[in-house]
């Protein structure tokens, strides 16, 4: 009998079930294959939402990183290629910048532009190009300036006092002071990117709709997209570094778990992100592949701090009491996360575990209210989505949340939205009325706190959604941001980490690890320290 590549496939994926075949899981999808990597084929991903625009600069959102930073490239990277295990905070690497130094004060970058590399439409990178999208993103008097990008990038660029090219492959950022997360930042995404993108794409097709045309340095090169279905993605064969296995990517949106579910196992997908938490261990049973690291994630609430009930510490820290944690990581969630203790992720520096704030106590909660001035507690609202990158499973954990704090007495009301809509939403402020927003963030650095809760980045300027100010808080981490040696910031890090624990803030739920299922002929996938990966080791037997 004669297989079909699909239909074979699909016999594997049977055998596998019965047993007479082993799968390799881990950290390292597909670690344990024979023989070399093979180049050709499709990946499918199966994954848990629509994606945002793909203008790096603009977009937001994880999932929407995923699939731009396989078609755009920053200046400075990160090194993907080992799992947490080996490598907790992804090490940095020379990215679209081959090289660069840092004046002795910390004030002046100097990045040289990598030698003989192409944008996908055949336009050369260069210093000029480089500029051209900086200003986009940094100076108000640009013609090509995006008042969307700026807003997204903010906490990137909001230091840098001037810009120069002293030759066609040099670029030069002077800083208003020292900015120590800098390098760091202009790898991360999440809420924009400072991906690099064809000047000649903007100018031919506007800042409004250059993301319909998106033209990018990376690996893999836009091919297609059709909305609430597919985005393709083509292998960059003029790519200046080494080349992908893969020939395309196709990235699926299926919101609905049970069809991410149901697609990975009609053979329609190659692997999924974010599985139902109850369906993990069988799939790994049909033998497929289990794959999760330790991202430096924050499932979290900020509480509107211009309500005027959860003004009040005490209402705040009662919250964070009330909330079990670890029975939402157990139960609902099957261990496919960690219980969170603290206001940055377990894989940054400057974690500080702080059970006494955050363990489970509804006694103690009511106590608190009760002090408060609020013994028979009180009504509001929350904000969630129903799906989202890095959003698990929202609308049950936000049920969880609520059943929790029934208990003590506080009675909430849910908002939803789908993920686009509700990144609109969420990115103009908490509203009058809703007493917390929920998202999920975090970073390698600790910077993200200082994105979080600044009163400089108060909504619609910046994520701080809650309005949250402390000039305490500011001060601290202002000399973090200055200091002048890694290991300085991470102790005023930790410092702001406290004052922030202390005030009740933000309430952290859960850390993700970020599972992904794969299909046991998916090789060379790796899940690093980030909410995001590189798809240029992945091969298909």
């Amino acid at each position: 009998m004669v297989f079909s590549g699909r239909r074979f496939r699909r016999l594997v994926v049977a055998l596998l079930a019965t047993g007479l075949v082993a799968a390799c899981g881990g950290p390292s999808a597909g670690s344990g294959a024979s023989g070399p990597p093979r180049s050709g084929g499709t990946l499918a991903i199966g994954i848990e939402s629509e994606v945002d625009v793909l203008d790096p600069q603009r977009a937001g959102g994880w999932v929407s990183w995923r699939v731009n930073r396989q078609i755009f490239e920053p200046l400075v990277d990160e090194d993907l290629s080992k799992p947490s295990a080996q490598a907790p905070v992804p090490p940095l690497r020379p990215g679209l910048a081959s090289s660069w130094e840092i004046s002795p004060d910390g004030t002046v970058y100097t990045f040289h532009i990598r030698e003989g590399v192409k944008f996908h439409d055949g336009t050369p990178l260069d210093a000029a190009a480089v500029e051209f999208n900086i200003r986009r993103m940094w100076d108000k008097a640009f013609p090509y300036y995006d008042a969307k990008a700026a807003g997204q990038t903010t906490f990137v660029w909001q230091q840098l006092a001037s810009i120069a090219t002293p030759d066609p492959m040099t670029v030069q950022l002077t800083m208003k002071q020292a900015f120590q997360p800098f390098l760091r930042l202009l790898a991360q995404g999440g809420s924009g990117s400072t991906g690099i993108m064809s000047p000649a794409s903007v100018k031919q097709y506007g800042n409004d709709n250059v993301g319909e045309h998106p033209v990018g340095t990376g690996p893999f090169k836009f091919v297609d997209r059709v909305r609430g279905q597919r985005i393709t993605l083509a292998r960059n064969d003029d790519y200046w570094g080494t080349k992908p296995y893969l020939d395309k990517v196709v990235f699926r949106p299926l919101p609905d778990p049970s069809a991410r579910v149901a697609s990975l196992r009609a053979d329609e997908v190659d692997m999924i992100a974010v599985p139902p938490p109850d369906s993990v261990a069988s799939l790994q049973q049909s033998g497929f592949q289990l794959s999760e690291g330790a991202p430096p994630h924050v499932w979290y609430l900020s509480f509107n701090f211009n309500d005027p009930i959860l003004k009040n510490k005490l209402v705040r820290q009662a919250i964070n009491l009330a909330i079990d944690r670890q029975g939402m990581a157990t139960n609902l969630l099957k261990d496919t996360v960690k219980p969170a203790y603290d206001v940055q992720a377990p894989a940054n520096a400057a974690y500080v575990e702080n059970t006494d704030a955050y363990g489970y106590n509804p006694d103690k909660a009511k106590q608190l209210l009760a002090e408060a001035g609020y013994p028979n507690g009180f009504s509001t609202q929350m904000m969630t989505s129903v799906d989202g990158s890095g959003q698990i499973i929202p609308v049950p954990m936000a049920e969880y949340i609520q059943q929790n704090l029934a208990k003590v007495g506080i009675q909430i009301k849910l908002q939803t939205s789908e993920w686009i809509s509700y990144l609109s939403k969420w990115a103009e402020g908490t509203p009058a009325g809703v007493g917390w927003a929920q998202q999920s963030w975090g970073m390698t650095t600790p910077y993200w706190l200082y994105i979080a809760t600044s009163s400089s980045l108060k909504a619609p300027n910046g994520p701080n959604v809650g309005g949250y100010d402390n000039p305490q808080l500011d001060q601290v981490m202002q000399q973090a941001i200055t200091a002048t040696s890694e290991s300085a910031a991470v102790e005023k890090w930790k410092q702001a980490n406290r004052i922030v624990t202390d005030d009740a803030a933000i309430a952290p739920i859960v850390n993700d690890k970020a599972p992904y299922i794969l299909s046991p002929k998916v090789h060379g996938f790796v899940s690093p320290s980030e909410e995001w990966y590189d798809l240029g080791t992945v091969w298909l037997s």
